[in-house]
Order: structure tokens, then sequence, then C-alpha cells
């Protein structure tokens, strides 16, 4: 469900606090804030919001530059994925422009009058959520902009139409005229929204692409991928199946659960100290998970912390976890009655169900006392590693949150060592 995000008054309270207000002409005059937010084919002299950094300053006008070059308002000899390579690596790299790519790509999306420019705008914006997240002042403001373009199709259609007839009234015929486009081409702009929207939400708690690797090529192009083809890592458990219909149709469950499941197995993870709890390698996780994203596991694995922490984070980036919200108080409520938290298992849709016997039963082989010894990570660690990537408390009281934690480990507990998974031995 979406909720409901900031009116557009307060859009535009925010907008008038936090612009830096341009002029133009030998009087200087200043520009209103409906232009400093629209569509614009020169450059830009300052940021489009205010700030005292000097390198800031000086970036976000080159940064212009590349967000009308990617989105085809500026003739540029790189090809479209090194300009959004330029542009992402910038922001990843200094906080402070993360703000001023957003707004830009606001402002060159609203009364464009190419509907491919518009398209490739909307494309670049969402390349971006998958790297960095907006600062908690701008997030509401980005997060009111995009919500309102979820079922725009057709008043974009019609307001690139008016913006067109009004253009060609006030041009000559003698002057070259910017190509106009109004048909569409590609994807209707709300889909774009919609998956920016679902972006936003996750970005804003994972805060993005993490680890000291730069952005690559390859992360550009699977992010733009993932607009139209969702990931493996935060989708949902049907999205997920239905995707991996077509190349594994009898599987009972994810692909990506059982390979790196049998990975971690594989390189000896339930001999390996501290597994599930010492993180492997961001960035050696990073290029796993892009390697997973296109199906494939690549044999020069070696260190079995990288596909733990990875099957991990699939486990926490689920759209809806594994335990499904609607339990979640029954778990909780159930924390220290063996007979009733198995009872709960049985009460999930089979799906869940599956996943997470597959996943006690995975746990219960490092739960074994002749794996403990080497691993030092008895039943109550394993609980405590996993238990926040099955189970979501939705409070904000911190006390809550606390309270709820240990009862979430607890209610893991009781399933690693009473629930029957002898029935999952096999199933993939």
């Amino acid at each position: 469900t979406l909720r409901k995000p900031i009116s557009q008054s307060s859009m535009a309270d925010w907008a008038s606090k936090n612009l830096n207000m341009h002029t133009q002409g030998i009087f200087r005059r200043r520009i209103s804030i409906s232009n400093m937010l629209s569509w614009n084919g020169g450059s830009i002299k300052k940021p489009m919001l205010i700030t005292s950094n000097r390198t800031i300053k000086k970036e976000a006008c080159e940064m212009f530059k590349l967000v009308q070059s990617y989105m085809g308002d500026r003739q540029t000899r790189m090809d479209r994925n090194h300009v959004a390579l330029v542009m992402v690596t910038k922001c990843w790299s200094m906080q402070g422009l993360r703000d001023e790519l957003y707004i830009q790509l606001i402002r060159q999306t609203t009364d464009n009058m190419c509907y491919r420019s518009l398209a490739w705008g909307w494309e670049l914006m969402a390349i971006s959520l998958a790297f960095f997240s907006p600062s908690p002042k701008f997030q509401s403001y980005l997060e009111g902009y995009i919500y309102r373009h979820l079922d725009s199709d057709e008043n974009i259609a019609q307001r690139i139409k008016e913006l067109v007839d009004l253009k060609n009234k006030k041009i000559t015929k003698s002057r070259k005229k910017r190509k106009q486009n109004t048909e569409d081409e590609g994807l209707p702009i709300s889909t774009y929204a919609k998956f920016c929207y679902r972006k936003l939400q996750k970005v804003a708690i994972t805060g993005g692409k993490k680890g000291l690797r730069k952005p690559t090529v390859e992360e550009i192009t699977h992010a733009r991928n993932a607009i139209l083809t969702p990931s493996l890592f935060g989708s949902s458990l049907e999205e997920i199946m239905l995707r991996q219909q077509d190349m594994y149709p009898g599987n009972k469950l994810p692909w990506v659960q059982t390979q790196l499941s049998q990975q971690v197995l594989a390189l000896g993870g339930e001999q390996t100290e501290g597994i599930f709890r010492i993180p492997g390698d961001i960035d050696e996780v990073n290029a796993l998970k892009l390697q997973v994203d296109q199906w494939r596991i690549p044999s020069s694995l070696s260190d079995p912390n990288i596909p733990a922490s990875l099957l991990k984070l699939w486990y926490r980036e689920l759209e809806e976890p594994v335990i499904p919200q609607q339990f979640y108080k029954e778990c909780i409520s159930n924390y220290e009655n063996p007979d009733a938290a198995v009872a709960v298992v049985q009460l999930l849709p089979e799906l869940n169900r599956l996943v997470l016997c597959y996943l006690i039963h995975f746990l219960q082989i490092f739960a074994q006392p002749s794996n403990v010894g080497r691993t030092k990570m008895d039943v109550n660690n394993l609980a405590m590693v996993m238990a926040p990537n099955c189970l979501r408390c939705q409070s904000d009281d911190p006390r809550v949150i606390f309270e709820n934690t240990r009862k979430e480990m607890s209610f893991l507990r009781m399933l690693i060592v009473h629930l029957d998974t002898s029935f999952i031995k096999g199933l993939v």
C-alpha cells in the first residue's frame, strides 16, 4: 500500500525555501518557481538548490549538462551508459550532489515536450535510485513528485500536446525547432514512476550501494534492466517464482535461495567460524549479486561468507518478509511456546511455508553440536542473526522495537529447535 505523500502546497512551500532562485535578462529578473521547475534547453550558471559548498556549485552546473546529454537534449560523444556512470559516480562519491541531481531531473521531466527525452529522464532517476537515496530533508519532496505521476499517462500526453501547440504558435517557420515527439516511445511514464516509488521506499532504508568500489557500467546496465525485469532481490516471492518459471518450471523453491544455500555448504560454511555473523567483503558480495541476478553462480568462489552474506541480504530485501506481516503479532505472542510457534508455520501461505521450512532446515545443519564447535554459532546466535531477515517490526517506537527483537529471536530459536523439516530434503 502506498502511503499518501506530502501535499502540493507543502511541496511548493519546500521549493520556495530551498530553491536557489535564478535570474535572467540584463535586469537580472528572478525566474519564477514554476519556470525554475520546468524543462530547460539551455545551461544553468548556478545550482538548483541553495548551497555554500564551492565544489558542489561548480559540479552542479556540469551535471546539468550531463543530465541533458543522457536525455538526448544535448549532443555528446559519450554513450548514454557512460554519461550515467559519470553522473552516478559523482553523486555516489559526493553526498551533497545527490539532491541536486534529483531536483534537476524533476525540472527536466516537467513540461518536457519530447516524450523520448521525458522517458530517458525518468529512466535516469530510476538508475540513480539504485545507487543512492536523497537526503531525509529532500525525500518527501521527491516522493510527492513521483507519486503525482503514478497514473498520469493521459495527462502527460495531453500536456505535451498543449505545449507543442503553444510553441508552434509562437515560433516562426524559419527558426530551427527542437524535435517534438508526442508519440509514446517505449514505456509509459507511470511504469517508471511506479518503479521509482518502490525503489525510493527501499533505498531510503537500505541507503543504496555500499562498499569501496565505484559504480561500474555493468551495474548501470543492471539498474536500467531492473525497470522492466525485476531483480531477484527486493521482489516478492511470487514475482521471483514467476520469473523462474521458464528456466526452472518444476522448482517449488526460489532458485536463488537454494543455490546460495548450497554454495555456503559447498564452500565449507558449516565449518567456518562466525558464519552468518562475519560479513563477506561487500564489493565481492555486490559482484556476486550481479551474477546471481543473471542466473549465474561463478565457479571462482572460495569464501563461504560471500554467499552467506548475499543469502541474508536476499531474505532481508524481500518485498514482504518470509513470514508475512499479518502473522507477525502471532509470532511474537508465541515466542516461548514451541507447539504454538510450529502451528504458526502451518498457517502460512504454501510458498512462504516452503521457503521458511527450507531456511530452518538449512539453519538446523549449522545448529548441530559437531558444527557449533567449529563455527561458534549456536542456536541462539543463529536465531539472533537470522530473525531480522524473517520478521519485520512495523513500530517506530524504540522501546517496542527493542522488546520485539528479543521475541523475534526467541520465536526463530523455537523453530530451529522444534520444527520438523525432514520433508524438505531433496526439494528444489
